[in-house]
Parts: C-alpha cells; sequence; structure tokens
C-alpha cells in the first residue's frame, strides 16, 4: 500500500525551512537567483554607478556645475555627436570598420550650405541632394570592401580624405554659412527645457536597438558580425548585409550632416575629422555598458553624456583648449581595452 504521508522534509515552518531544518531547493535557486540578477546590474551598469560618482566630484569642486543650465549643455550639445555614433554601429555591428563616416558627414553638411547659401537651391532640395551623395559615399565604401575584397581600413581611411577634399573643394576652402530661422527651429526648438534635436537623436537609437534586437534583419546582422562564415552557412546574403551597412551608416551620417546645418547654420570643412575620434570614443565605451562586449545603441547614449560630463566638469575647473582632445582620446584607448578584456571573458 502507497504510503500517501508527507515525508518530514517536505513540510515546510512559518520561516520557510522544512520540520528536518532543511531549505527547499527552490529557496536556494531563488538565492543564486537573486545573486545573479544583482552581479549582471552592477557588471552592466557600472559605468553609469561611475559617471554618478563624477557628476557628484564636480559638484562638490565646482559648485557651478550643479545648475540647470550646465545639465542643458551636456544634454544638448551632444545630438550631432550621437547621431554620427549610431552611423559607425551600422557597420561596427556586422563586423566591419568604416572610417568615413565624419567625413561623409562634412561634406553632406558642406553640400547643403553651398547649394542653398551660395547657389539659391531650395533647403529641402539641397537637404536631399547631400543625402543622396552621402549614399552614394556608402556605395563607394561598399563596392571596394565587400566586392572588391580591399581591407575596410585602408578603403575607408582613404576615402575619408577623399571626401574631405572634396568638401574643401566645393566649399573653395573657407568656412560656408546660412540664415535660415525656420530651419533652425526644426533642430532647437525647445521642449521640456532641451531642444528637439535631443529627442530625435534619442529616438534614432531606440530605433537602431529596435532593430538590432527584435527584427530578423537585426538578428542577421549581428550574426554576420558574429561568425560571417557561419552566417554564410546559415543562409544569410553576408555580402548584401555588409554592403547595406556601409550604405546604412553613410545615410544616418548625412542626416548627422543635415542636423548640424540646423544646429550652427555654418561650417568649416576641415574640421569634419574633429569628430570622428569623439564618435569612436563613445561606441567603444558604450560596449562596457548595457550589454557588455557587444556594440549597443543604448551604450553608446550613456557613454555620450558620460564623456560630455567628463569634459564640461573640467572645463569649469579651467581645464580648456587641450582636455577635449586629451579626454576624448584617453577614452577611446580606455574603451577599447575594456571592449577587449569583456568580450575575452565573455568566451571563457
Amino acid at each position: 500500500m502507497t504510503d500517501l504521508a508527507p515525508r518530514q522534509s517536505d513540510v515546510k515552518t512559518d520561516s520557510g525551512t522544512t520540520v528536518d531544518g532543511s531549505r527547499p531547493a527552490s529557496s536556494g535557486r531563488r538565492r543564486r537567483w537573486h545573486v545573479v540578477s544583482l552581479h549582471a546590474l552592477v557588471t552592466n551598469y557600472a559605468l553609469v554607478g561611475v559617471w554618478a560618482v563624477m557628476a557628484a566630484f564636480y559638484a562638490v569642486v565646482a559648485p557651478a556645475f550643479w545648475t540647470v543650465p550646465i545639465a542643458q549643455s551636456i544634454f544638448s550639445s551632444q545630438s550631432v555627436l550621437l547621431t554620427l555614433g549610431i552611423a559607425s554601429l551600422c557597420t561596427f555591428v556586422v563586423g566591419e570598420f568604416d572610417l568615413s563616416f565624419a567625413a561623409v558627414m562634412g561634406l553632406s553638411t558642406t553640400t547643403v550650405l553651398v547649394l542653398s547659401g551660395l547657389h539659391d537651391v531650395n533647403l529641402a532640395l539641397a537637404c536631399l541632394i547631400a543625402i543622396l551623395i552621402s549614399v552614394c559615399c556608402g556605395l563607394l565604401n561598399a563596392f571596394f570592401v565587400v566586392f572588391l575584397e580591399v581591407p575596410s581600413l585602408v578603403v575607408t581611411l582613404g576615402f575619408a580624405s577623399l571626401f574631405l577634399g572634396l568638401a574643401q573643394f566645393i566649399a573653395k576652402s573657407s568656412i560656408v554659412s546660412i540664415q535660415n530661422p525656420d530651419f533652425s527651429k526644426f533642430a532647437l526648438h525647445p521642449f521640456l527645457g532641451l531642444p528637439v534635436s535631443f529627442y530625435y537623436t534619442l529616438l534614432l537609437a531606440a530605433a537602431f536597438a529596435y532593430v538590432i534586437a527584435w527584427t530578423p534583419l537585426g538578428r542577421h546582422m549581428v550574426f554576420t558580425g558574429a561568425n560571417r562564415e557561419v552566417a554564410r552557412l546559415a543562409g544569410i546574403n553576408v555580402n548584401r548585409i555588409r554592403a547595406g551597412a556601409y550604405v546604412a551608416g553613410a545615410l544616418v551620417a548625412g542626416l548627422a550632416g543635415v542636423l548640424l546645418v540646423a544646429t550652427v547654420g555654418g561650417f568649416d570643412p576641415t574640421s569634419a575629422p574633429t569628430f570622428l575620434l569623439p564618435a569612436l570614443a563613445a561606441v567603444f565605451l558604450g560596449t562596457a555598458v548595457v550589454q557588455p562586449g557587444k556594440f549597443n545603441a543604448m551604450g553608446t547614449v550613456i557613454a555620450i553624456y558620460f564623456l560630455a560630463t567628463g569634459i564640461i566638469g573640467l572645463q569649469l575647473l579651467g581645464y580648456t583648449g587641450w582636455v577635449q582632445d586629451a579626454f576624448y582620446g584617453a577614452g577611446l584607448v580606455l574603451a577599447v581595452t575594456i571592449a577587449t578584456v569583456v568580450r575575452s571573458r565573455a568566451r571563457r
């Protein structure tokens, strides 16, 4: 006859232990789950904690840091840089490398200003032409890298110099500008204390994150970046994904150029390379947060404003001029180091 009486070890007391003093296995699993969750939270968002500590330090040593204008300066001045970061992510996610996106932005900006300011072309049409030229730049990169199989570092670095030269040629090596208050409102109109360009770029980053995480295209991009040969054997058109990434990156860089025109109204074509290092530093530093070891849009957003906070804080302490280049350079080295360490640990 089967004994239907419960075992002593199955009977729980009010304290959660069984009669014989032991705890059920589910209790241990819950404890382990909480430990793992806490570890994941600390690992994934450690940079946010460092950001908070850095802001608190600046608030103590420079009380002016803890004011609304400084906060507005941090969050309102990085829209173009964040857009460039998303442009570079398009290629990094698929395992490609692009050093020309800042030059593409510079060519796009110069095209809009020259067509509209010097040749009286309709501003909307000038923006459209600039974006189409940017797409052509992406197609050039894709043709040489994907179809001719020339190393991406060589191709994109060479084209970056070519696009910079073209921008200087069409601008006749001078600073070009336009005055269009209506177009400026497209980027600078205030909303909740910040210009609308801030919200544009956040939406762009969120859209990119959604595509990567929740769409077949995004999964194919990540799969291609992880292992190109395995992705090809799985039936993914790897070359199409790679070429599309270069075109998409150039398109977003062209949009960054249009946004820059709306934001500042003028541009020196020779200054385009100054956007390259900050964008790369933010993208690589972004691999240390949200999804450690992976290029991700939300990590790039956090890294952009982390770096901006550090630079503005140092400027308030009296370190000006050289501090921006030094901070971004050190940030890039640190970011690549962190990304390398995190990826090696993930593989192990």
